[in-house]
């Protein structure tokens, strides 16, 4: 007989066969059972397969057992596994997915951050404020340095310096104030027909002044002082700019703005230290076109007109109160001198008094920190702004702040004083000149007032 030999069980008591289903199971025996041929164990010959076996007492079916109670819920830990005091589960996963009963993961309706069903997100350390402000700062600051840098060496390089105050000779002692010739010239250098047929200058050759004044900037206060170009002086002996050549004074006596017209900056300066005492450290020189393009890039210049006046050489045409004048009427305005009784010495306060309102509203950070108004302000000044040699930004800024002061209070503005009139020219009052340069050389209050 072979190995597979069929049943192998015994019968009960009862006379059934054992058939080794039901033990330890729910039901007795499974639907459909089938003979299964029986494996021989090793070893056992087919002596050993017929002996035969002792009944088996019946085993009654057993029932599913109650699941014991178990400890309360114990959250899933963020790694997927789970802990209590009956010891701990790892479930295999370390996204925090459950399947089956639990609790269900944390958000809206069961989802997690990652959406349903997605991965909890382990909570991430805090965010250091300090050192994202500490590098946002250090980012802005290098940002600005090099902007800063980069805007100095660029208007730096675009400033004519093309006067050279070394020419200047028998110069007077210098003083504890810092002192600017400030000078309007009448050139139309870059204007074409319609500029200047529109800015009311006329077609004339070369350029002449059409302004000038002192500005003393001093640790006591600052103080500007008008020269009106017809004033009563004498060209004194000089050096050619161009030539080289020394020229002889001859004692005459001349309007002021002669000494321009007949050999430029450099003697006009040293026209100005011999009839005052007064020695000028800086030089600064803008025309026509330059001032009104400054004023237009500015947006305007707001100013108060205490008295309206209409001119039609210079084509003002004012009302009285405050205004926002622009690059023409700015123009018209510190031009005009036969719409007044005064004449030049009129024109001069009108001009001090709008180039402060100038620099008051230039010298603002609105302006600085804005490279949209800043660039163009500047373009506009560096086309035809005229320095000496030595004059460099820091002494240009200095000289807008020091007129800055003056329109807020921290200055005196005044004409230089007169005491009369030779011939149509204005003559100075010496004595008051020479007490008003004596208080400007030694740094003291300005004490004087002019006309």
């Amino acid at each position: 007989m072979s190995d597979w030999d069929g049943w192998s069980g015994e019968q009960d008591q009862r006379g059934r066969r054992d058939d080794g289903y039901g033990r330890g199971s729910g039901q007795a025996e499974p639907e459909g059972a089938q003979r299964m041929r029986r494996v021989q164990r090793p070893g056992a010959g087919p002596q050993a397969s017929r002996q035969p076996q002792p009944p088996q007492p019946r085993q009654p079916p057993r029932r599913p057992a109650q699941p014991p109670a178990g400890p309360a819920y114990v959250p899933p830990q963020q790694d997927g596994s789970y802990s209590g005091s009956g010891g701990s589960y790892d479930s295999g996963y370390n996204t925090g997915q459950v399947y089956g009963g639990g609790q269900p993961p944390s958000g809206p309706r069961g989802r997690g951050p990652g959406g349903p069903g997605g991965p909890a997100r382990p909570a991430g350390p805090a965010p250091d404020w300090r050192k994202r402000i500490k590098i946002g700062s250090i980012v802005l600051v290098s940002g600005l340095l090099v902007t800063g840098i980069g805007t100095y060496f660029w208007a730096d390089s675009n400033v004519r310096r093309e006067v050279d105050l070394s020419k200047v000779i028998e110069r007077p002692k210098e003083g504890d104030c810092t002192t600017y010739l400030i000078v309007g010239s009448d050139s139309r250098e870059g204007m074409s027909a319609e500029d200047k047929k529109k800015l009311h200058t006329g077609s004339a050759e070369g350029k002449r002044t059409d302004s000038m004044m002192i500005l003393a900037k001093c640790s006591s206060g600052n103080t500007m002082i008008s020269l009106p170009r017809d004033s009563d002086v004498e060209i004194p002996s000089f050096v050619g700019s161009e030539s080289g050549k020394k020229f002889a004074g001859t004692g005459k006596r001349t309007k002021l703005n002669a000494a321009y017209a007949q050999d430029g900056p450099e003697l006009l300066v040293r026209t100005v230290e011999f009839n005052t005492g007064l020695r000028i450290d800086h030089y600064a020189e803008i025309g026509f076109a330059g001032f009104a393009n400054i004023v237009d890039a500015l947006g305007g210049v707001e100013l108060n007109i205490e008295k309206g006046f209409k001119d039609e050489k210079s084509g003002a045409d004012f009302k009285e109160g405050t205004q926002t004048l622009n690059g023409e009427q700015s123009l018209a305005y510190v031009r005009t001198r036969y719409a007044f009784a005064e004449s030049d010495l009129q024109r001069t306060k009108n001009q001090q008094k709008f180039l402060s309102a100038l620099a008051s509203q230039a010298a603002t950070p609105t302006t600085i920190m804005n490279p949209f108004r800043l660039y163009p302000v500047l373009g506009a000044g560096l086309d035809t702004l005229i320095v000496d040699k030595d004059m460099g930004l820091w002494d240009m800024g200095s000289m807008f702040f020091a007129m800055k002061g003056i329109s807020g209070g921290d200055g005196v503005s005044m004409n230089m004083p007169i005491s009369g009139q030779r011939g149509g020219n204005l003559v100075w009052d010496k004595a008051k000149v020479q007490q008003l340069v004596q208080q400007i050389q030694k740094d003291e209050k300005v004490t004087v007032r002019g006309n």
